[in-house]
């Protein structure tokens, strides 16, 4: 169990042509830029490997985007052998 409790679980956005992640607190996108591994400077106590701050008007909360990179990248996997 992590020490860290002001954490959320990142979401893809749903029928989106581009795999975007909204925050888990929010819902606001969650900028490229701003997912980083969760390693170095960048650590928190969290179990995940990829975490992602929301730069929505006063959120801030951090995300873990583990499940909805998994989820990104299955459903580009299925969009490629769909064609």
């Amino acid at each position: 169990m992590s020490e860290y409790h002001d954490f959320y679980i990142a979401t893809l956005a749903r029928n989106s042509t581009v795999p975007t992640l909204m925050c888990g607190h929010c819902g606001s996108m969650l900028s490229r830029a701003k997912i980083v591994a969760n390693e170095g400077q960048n650590r928190y106590d969290l179990d995940c490997e990829m975490i992602g701050q929301c730069s929505g008007d006063d959120c801030g909360a951090i995300n873990c985007c583990d499940n909805a990179l998994e989820l990104a990248e299955l459903q580009n996997y299925e969009n490629r052998v769909a064609v």
